[in-house]
């Protein structure tokens, strides 16, 4: 067992129970957890993964900002839902960032599953984003991504990762219940 890996498992799943929760320490949690996992996926050759870690490090920055001061007058940021052209937008880039991000992978570099890490790293920067802006969306397309990344992992030998992003896909489904009560309180 890694123990950089374990700590990395730790400052996740804090991170994550965190935002479910809508609490402003889950962006420092989740700075810790991104330069962990960035050691972590660079061992494993998992290199969009890897500089995943790095955009996750910008975007904890920003959302961090953002749910602090992202609202009307710099006011905190309310949960709301995503708009359509927000879905249609993300869609694209999602199907566009992964063909490129895979090809570039699969002739570059010695990545064990080019495009599926890429998918999963764009999907993720999606969600990621979408979490930054308090959208209650993040959450369904944090599930679809969790459930690939466990088995992913788990082909990588990776498991306390799998075993985390079990308990990630978990809290996504809270996380979801939770932020839509939310956005159901504000709007009624």
């Amino acid at each position: 067992m890694d123990p950089l890996e374990s700590v990395a498992v730790v400052f996740g799943i804090a991170s994550v129970w965190l935002s479910t929760r809508e609490h402003l320490l889950s962006w420092p949690t989740a700075i810790v957890n991104v330069a962990l996992y960035f050691l972590v996926f660079r061992e494993a050759r998992l290199y969009a993964d890897m500089g995943l870690q790095v955009v996750y490090l910008v975007l904890s920055l920003y959302g961090w900002y953002e749910w602090r001061f992202g609202g009307a007058d710099r006011t905190e940021l309310p949960v709301t839902r995503a708009t359509r052209r927000h879905t249609m937008l993300l869609g694209g880039l999602g199907v566009v960032g992964t063909l490129v991000l895979g090809t570039l992978l699969a002739r570059t570099t010695d990545a064990a599953l080019p495009y599926l890490d890429s998918a999963l790293a764009v999907t993720s920067l999606c969600a990621q984003w979408m979490m930054t802006r308090k959208l209650v969306e993040n959450w369904l397309v944090w599930v679809v991504a969790d459930v690939v990344y466990v088995g992913m992992f788990a082909t990588k030998g990776l498991w306390l990762t799998a075993g985390l992003y079990a308990v990630f896909l978990m809290l996504a489904v809270s996380g979801y219940r939770t932020w839509l009560a939310s956005w159901q309180r504000r709007t009624a």
